[in-house]
């Protein structure tokens, strides 16, 4: 997959089947319309996504993004923070200059709910016009539902901020997950505790609640299920936001290495303790409770 961060022009592309939206969580509406250009791509277009950012926190990282979206099929995705060229470009300019004179759209893919263009005027129906008008076929799809409420990355920052890990994993249409290289922890965990893995999430990323977690973990090739503390470790003066994994039955080296782990469930708040004998004490505790809720998978 091609990535482009927009800073000034676009790409001058050909046949394209272009996506317009934010796409910070790639949740399951934005992959009814990933999916739309991908059906595109089988035809001989190419498949575009084009994303456009704000400056709040993202669902996923724009690394993890781009890993998911190549993943997907995706030919290329254009980052476009909204900078004020494009905040005060007017719907029609920004139809006919961007979609048109440089991405060459023949396909164009929306929500039913896509605004554009200065002060947000332009809309699907708004964008169907000016493809007749300028020969792309404009396609708008209604919202995936979750019950009587529409999925969006709003409902799932909600959920998230909640820790409610089953839902999220419901309205993504795969397990919220954070990417990173394990990195050199205080080294504790196998002296006193619990040999664990650590990775930093990007500033960027927006995090669960700092707590415990269930979790599963993919790293050198292996899956493992485990157990996450998410959170500033307060018993042992941690002084950065991590994600600290305990990997059950596992023994390898894996600092340095590229994993995932993806968040199965909520257990407990981040807590600190009096000592580390009363931290590893709950830490079993932890352990024993996450055994109990993977052999309920089973």
């Amino acid at each position: 997959m091609e990535y482009l961060r927009i800073e000034e022009e676009f790409p001058r592309l050909s046949g394209s089947a272009v996506t317009l939206g934010k796409f910070d969580g790639i949740h399951r509406g934005h992959r009814k319309l990933i999916q739309k250009i991908l059906d595109q791509k089988a035809e001989g277009a190419q498949s575009v996504v084009c994303a456009f950012e704000s400056s709040s926190q993202m669902i996923l990282s724009h690394r993890e993004r781009r890993k998911l979206l190549e993943y997907m099929g995706v030919d290329i995705l254009l980052e476009c923070p909204l900078d004020d060229r494009l905040r005060h470009m007017k719907a029609e300019n920004f139809v006919k200059e961007i979609l048109v004179g440089d991405l060459n759209a023949v396909y164009v893919a929306v929500g039913e709910d896509y605004r554009f263009g200065y002060e947000r005027k332009g809309n699907a129906a708004l964008l169907q016009t000016f493809g007749k008008k300028y020969g792309f076929t404009v396609e708008i799809l209604p919202k995936e539902m979750d019950g009587h409420r529409k999925i969006s990355s709003t409902y799932i920052r909600e959920e998230l901020k909640k820790g409610n890990m089953e839902k999220i994993t419901e309205l993504l249409g795969c397990d919220f997950f954070l990417d990173g290289v394990v990195e050199h922890g205080q080294g504790l965990g196998h002296k006193v505790l619990f040999p664990t893995v650590n990775l930093i999430p990007p500033s960027q990323k927006l995090m669960p609640p700092k707590g415990v977690y269930a979790t599963t973990s993919e790293f050198g090739g292996q899956r493992y299920e485990g157990i996450t503390n998410v959170g500033f470790k307060p018993t042992v003066g941690g002084q950065f936001l991590g994600a600290e994994t305990y990997l059950f039955g596992c023994s390898e080296d894996l600092y340095g290495e590229e994993g995932r782990v993806s968040f199965k469930k909520f257990l407990r708040p981040e807590k600190k303790f009096h000592s580390l004998e009363l931290l590893k004490q709950q830490m079993e505790k932890d352990i024993g409770k996450c055994k109990d809720y993977f052999a309920g998978k089973e």
